[in-house]
């Protein structure tokens, strides 16, 4: 693909100050096409990298791994930074390899990645095109597109470990709601062992997948016993060996997501009890617990500049201010404990993505993109 003429934009159109939508929508489509689950992600940073390279931004590569990279854009002539726009690049695997891509009907676009998050993305990339195009001096504004969100948010913690800034903007789908709060994450693997004994003779064995049920059970119950907004998603679960026997072997891995101020170290000591306790009621139990990735949930002050800043924008394009907590786990949750305030805003539902039916409002893209910019040039 050319880039600068499959935009579809006339020459005066490109020499415009603004957002443009046409110019957008066209990027959020060649980024949707471009199939990247995670560990994938080389053919749409590609794309990306040549991309930000035709609209005259200077871009920066930092390596991940031997195969993946980050793409970053920072102001030339600047030292410092006081805000990143932080996007993902990567998406979950496709439920259906032949039909994944973008879509049309009014203004949803549908596809997988429009919500999570490459029309974040898009809407980012859109902003440093204009300030581009816009010339003279930079804000202090910096955009980094980068890898592996979606399993251990290597990008992230890559990104952390050389760059410094004080503030990020990371665009998850918020429905364009600014969440200046971010739960909290616990992943969480248990396994349980019994004795391995022939299929038709289960009596002789111990099965590890009836006593992980048992423990998962009186886990479950006691999460949902709980007043304190407590959300789990039980992820995984699998037996081992295969095959025609008893399996001895059985793993679990468990999501928990704890509102902003819950105090993780009280509920890992609490789960461990639990599991403890629960072994004495369930006989022949062997149960393991481990506690795979943990991160903090935070709450940022609304009476910060940067919030009170952004909040006069959000009043100026008319949009109501009603700050939320983000629910899930994303790359804030990096960026927060290496000392970075993220706020999550972006367009999209987060009850769309990773459904079969992801989509976008095409509409919001569009809100999106320009308050970045509003936010951008406001520095």
């Amino acid at each position: 693909m050319e880039f600068g003429k499959e935009d579809g934009m006339k020459s005066t159109l490109d020499k415009s100050m603004g957002v443009q939508p046409e110019r957008l929508k066209n990027l959020l489509k060649n980024l949707v096409n471009i199939y990247s689950p995670t560990g994938k992600e080389g053919e749409v940073l590609k794309y990306a990298e040549e991309y930000l390279k035709s609209k005259n931004l200077p871009i920066r590569k930092q390596e991940v791994d031997e195969n993946r990279f980050n793409l970053i854009v920072l102001p030339e002539k600047r030292d410092e930074i006081d805000l990143c726009f932080v996007g993902h690049l990567d998406t979950i695997t496709a439920h259906d390899l032949d039909d994944y891509g973008f879509r049309e009907e009014r203004d949803t676009i549908f596809g997988l990645g429009t919500a999570d998050m490459k029309a974040g993305c898009a809407a980012m990339m859109e902003v440093f095109t204009v300030l581009a195009n816009k010339g003279g001096s930079f804000p202090p504004a910096g955009l980094a597109l980068v890898v592996g969100e979606e399993e251990d948010s290597d990008g992230a913690k890559t990104l952390v470990r050389e760059f410094s800034f004080p503030w990020a903007v990371v665009g998850e789908p918020t429905n364009i709601v600014p969440c200046l709060g971010h739960y909290g994450y616990l992943e969480v693997l248990l396994r349980t062992q019994g004795k391995r004994a022939h299929s038709s003779m289960p009596e002789l064995g111990k099965n590890a997948i009836e006593t992980m049920l048992k423990l998962l059970l009186q886990l479950t119950e006691y999460i949902i016993s709980r007043s304190d907004g407590l959300v789990y998603n039980i992820r995984q679960l699998s037996g081992f060996p295969g095959g025609f026997v008893v399996p001895d072997i059985c793993e679990a891995y468990l999501d928990l997501h704890l509102l902003p101020n819950s105090r993780i170290d009280v509920l890992k000591a609490e789960l461990e009890q639990l599991v403890k306790t629960v072994g004495k009621g369930i006989p022949y139990l062997d149960a393991y617990l481990k506690f795979e990735e943990t991160y903090s949930g935070y709450q940022i002050s609304p009476e910060r500049p940067l919030v009170k800043m952004l909040k006069k924008i959000y009043e100026k394009m008319s949009l109501p201010w009603e700050p939320q907590d983000f629910r899930s786990h994303s790359d804030g949750n990096v960026l927060w404990s290496a000392g970075v305030d993220p706020i999550i805003l972006g367009p999209g539902r987060l009850e769309t993505a990773h459904t079969a039916e992801e989509s976008v409002s095409f509409s919001q893209v569009l809100t999106a993109a320009q308050l970045y910019l509003n936010l951008a040039l406001s520095l």
